[in-house]
């Protein structure tokens, strides 16, 4: 009778135990920098109350919103190298689903993948102060 193989990642894809989220080896450092950008939102309405600058706020926002986007993008880079990887690996209706979901997740991290509302004053978001780009 033929012994089982042994799998090639018993810990699961790169390392990580099967039912561990990407994400879980860099969990503290993920909740730091959204901790820090939670003290950034805080202090963006601060701004607000104070009365500051309309530009000095927007640049405040610009920052906080980079900051989200580069967390997104580190979650989203984990979740294609593990959970996404784990799922292919074990096959199945999972893998098909899990594929599925990676091109739209990416894309609602994207410029294009977003899409632009009108604000009161016409500005669509896109394009510059001389017109659309």
């Amino acid at each position: 009778m033929p012994e089982p193989s042994e799998p090639s990642e018993p810990s699961g894809a790169a390392g990580h135990a099967p039912n561990e989220h990407g994400y879980s080896p860099n969990k503290e450092n993920y909740a730091k920098r959204l901790r820090r950008i939670e003290g950034q939102v805080r202090g963006v309405a601060k701004m607000i109350e104070d009365d500051k600058y309309c530009i000095d706020i927007l640049t405040q926002i610009s920052a906080v919103n980079s900051a989200l986007q580069s967390v997104a993008l580190g979650l989203l880079d984990e979740h294609l190298g593990h959970c996404v990887t784990h799922a292919v690996a074990e096959g199945g209706d999972e893998a098909d689903k899990k594929l599925a979901d990676a091109p739209p997740s990416y894309c609602l991290l994207t410029p294009v993948g977003r899409t632009t509302s009108t604000t009161r004053s016409g500005w669509s978001g896109g394009g510059s102060v001389n017109g659309p780009l």
